[in-house]
């Protein structure tokens, strides 16, 4: 009982129910290896004391906490700690802007921001804590719109260098505003990937969530590519020539002869492009612009761009850096910033280039007439090796990966190779690292998509070398993660998407609604659990969320109708039943859905006679007719729904067996289909007329 008093203190769960009737407990030895990694030695019962007492101590001497919450509800409620202040305390809060405000503040009228908030007793006690005065909800959309949820590597143009860029997804968003009517784009996260050969593919695994990677660059559009004839030698000109020349090569492998998308040979073209673009010297304007950028972005660019030129020299495994590398605010650092300042300056203004065409794709989204406009993705965390955990290496467990309990889909749990931050650490920083992050997401998003969303609330962390089975969940402070994120969207003007799909904790969809954080609905898991384990009819499911047939990790509309995804698992040896039970199972499954859409009047027989081919496009668009059905606030059609393609873009629990990652658009044959043929697609402009307005029952917007 000691262990489990001293675990409760730091958030640390020793046990967890997987459903409501189980209750799992958490090996002591599992405890214990977590609380190491927030400095909490329990390694033996002696410990165990000496550390419980030292926190219960800390606890009852501690005025205020680090961090603390005022909602600015009607009227808006003390945070319990200061209601609880003793009699005669002296307050002072001073605010974002320096203005200090001293005696007993008006609360409700303290603007929103992270503030510092100071006591004193009349003994001469104090304490101080970060004071997060927070809007009562994140932006919601107003009323009903629809739009298009693309993996932006996967949207190649006949100008795209072999994947997707930040130019195909401008065209692509003035195309669908102008034409489709659509009030989002919705994309997989952007974030810097950790460089090497080969680059791990997937965008929810990257070096830095803070910075854009420039791999998505148009070069093309770069401002100084059209003068670069002017400023680069005849050797040099040749060279970018050579580059474009590679490029359409990739292009024309990937859309012509079947290849997969090669991020990293993509990656050394425009790499060499933007080397010699660097020569070309900034306008003044231009250059006013970038040192804005650059002062505006602080220590963080810094240390981004100088982890990245430290991977260039000594590789992306931190292990094998010189240890005086390892701390990025040693001398030895320091020294070696000044010996790479070259490249440090590169890698700064490549971040400001990638910068750049996101602003130009959220403008465009904006001029096409798009409500919310670009949807970007916040991966739930970072790789170990990268340029954020190494910048924030204090803000990280060590030794600690974030991953998923065993559950009906997984009975062994996953792994997600990703370093969870300290709750403890967020807190004493009053949540810097969290507000700097959604800050530079917010700078060019219509909306922010939170994958996990229930991370917000707690995280299963797993010991290195143990098995996700031998995890346990940590908690965080929901309360203070939420403010900072309703204070940081507001800012922005932004809303909140979380994917809130899987096992979730009682009570964490109520409360993300309760502050307006929209949820995620896929069609497929949207039953009756309750009750008949039927359809659940749309008038049902909730108003606030993204609805959609279907998302990355699973199969298409098409491949899910015709029950293709079941082949593709069972010639990968992913089935846990034999082939013909899951057959059986899948079939009744689409079967089912079938008829709920036929006795809504969404799917009509026409003149098919018994034994005739059913009709595929018809069966998708019937699926996006039920969606509009739904009172949800946003639908998202998934882009290669609206071309048939068959493929999943991930396959969970594959690695090399799979192309995760590395697909591009294609229709029902497999045929790559480029950006301009998507836009001449007969078949995509009759998915998307389903969802052109009215969309919606009359009273949707009220609900």
């Amino acid at each position: 009982m000691t262990l489990a008093r001293l675990a409760a203190l730091h958030g640390v769960a020793t046990a967890y129910a997987p459903t409501e009737d189980r209750t799992v407990t958490v090996p002591d030895a599992t405890v214990i290896r977590v609380l190491a990694a927030l400095d909490v030695d329990a390694a033996t019962p002696d410990a165990v004391r000496r550390s419980l007492d030292a926190a219960e101590t800390a606890a009852r001497e501690r005025l205020l906490p680090p961090a603390l919450v005022l909602w600015l509800d009607a009227p808006p409620v003390l945070p319990g700690p200061l209601a609880g202040l003793p009699p005669g305390t002296e307050v002072r809060v001073i605010t974002e802007r320096g203005d200090e405000i001293t005696g007993t503040p008006r609360w409700e009228r303290l603007p929103p921001g992270v503030h510092r908030l100071e006591a004193t007793t009349r003994e001469g006690r104090t304490g101080a804590s970060a004071l997060i005065v927070a809007p009562a909800r994140v932006p919601v959309p107003e009323g009903r719109g629809h739009g298009l949820l693309v993996q932006l590597y996967s949207l190649l143009s006949s100008r795209s260098w072999g994947m997707g860029d930040l130019g195909d997804l401008r065209e692509l968003a003035g195309w669908a505003g102008r034409r489709l009517g659509a009030d989002f784009l919705q994309v997989n996260p952007l974030h810097a990937a950790v460089p090497g050969t080969p680059t791990d593919p997937s965008p929810y695994r990257p070096s830095s969530r803070r910075f854009p990677d420039a791999v998505h660059v148009r070069i093309e559009d770069v401002p100084e590519y059209a003068y670069a004839p002017g400023y680069l030698t005849a050797e040099e000109r040749a060279a970018l020539d050579a580059l474009l020349g590679r490029a359409a090569e990739l292009r024309e492998g990937v859309l012509r002869k079947g290849e997969l998308i090669d991020r990293d040979a993509v990656w050394v073209l425009k790499r060499d492009a933007l080397e010699l673009l660097h020569r070309v010297p900034l306008a003044p304007a231009r250059l006013a612009a970038y040192e804005e950028f650059v002062a505006g972005q602080g220590q963080a660019l810094t240390d981004h761009a100088t982890w990245c030129a430290l991977a260039e020299r000594y590789g992306t495994d931190r292990r094998e850096w010189p240890d005086a590398l390892r701390d990025p605010r040693s001398a030895g650092t320091a020294r070696a910033r000044e010996e790479l300042a070259g490249r440090v300056e590169f890698h700064r203004r490549l971040a400001w280039l990638a910068d750049e065409q996101l602003a130009a794709t959220a403008a465009e989204a904006r001029r096409a007439g798009m409500a919310v406009g670009i949807v970007h993705d916040l991966a739930v965390g970072v790789h170990p090796d990268g340029a954020d955990a190494w910048a924030g290496a204090g803000t990280f467990a060590a030794g600690i990966s974030v991953g998923a309990p065993p559950d009906a889909f997984n009975a062994r749990g996953q792994d997600w190779g990703l370093p969870p931050w300290r709750p403890d650490a967020l807190a004493a920083s009053g949540y810097a690292p969290f507000r700097e992050l959604l800050r530079a997401l917010f700078r060019h998003a219509g909306a922010l998509r939170i994958d996990h969303v229930m991370g917000l609330f707690r995280l299963w962390w797993v010991p290195g070398g143990e098995t996700p089975t031998q995890g346990t969940y940590v908690h965080y402070d929901a309360d203070a993660m939420l403010a900072v994120l309703a204070l940081e969207a507001h800012r922005a003007g932004a809303a909140v998407i979380g994917e809130d799909l899987g096992t979730v904790e009682p009570g964490v969809r109520e409360t993300l609604q309760r502050r307006g954080v929209l949820g995620t609905s896929v069609l497929w898991f949207e039953r009756d659990y309750a009750g008949t384990g039927d359809p659940l009819p749309p008038e049902e499911w909730r108003a606030d969320c993204v609805a959609t047939a279907t998302t990355h990790d699973l199969p298409s509309t098409a491949a899910r109708l015709s029950g293709e995804h079941v082949d593709l698992r069972h010639r990968l040896g992913l089935l846990t039943r034999p082939l013909d039970v899951e057959r059986a199972a899948d079939d009744a499954d689409v079967a089912g859905w079938l008829a709920c859409l036929h006795s809504l009047g969404l799917l009509g027989d026409g003149d098919r006679a018994a034994g005739d081919a059913r009709d595929e496009e018809e069966e998708i668009r019937a699926v996006y007719r039920f969606l509009c059905r739904t009172p949800a606030r946003m639908v998202g059609v998934w882009l290669p729904d609206a071309v048939g393609d068959r493929r999943p873009q991930n396959l969970p629990g594959t690695w090399d067996q799979y192309p995760n990652w590395r697909l591009p658009v294609a229709d029902a044959t497999g045929r790559p289909v480029t950006l301009e043929e998507l836009a001449a697609s007969p078949r995509l402009a009759a998915l998307m007329a389903v969802l052109r307005p009215p969309t919606a029952p009359p009273d949707a917007r009220e609900v």
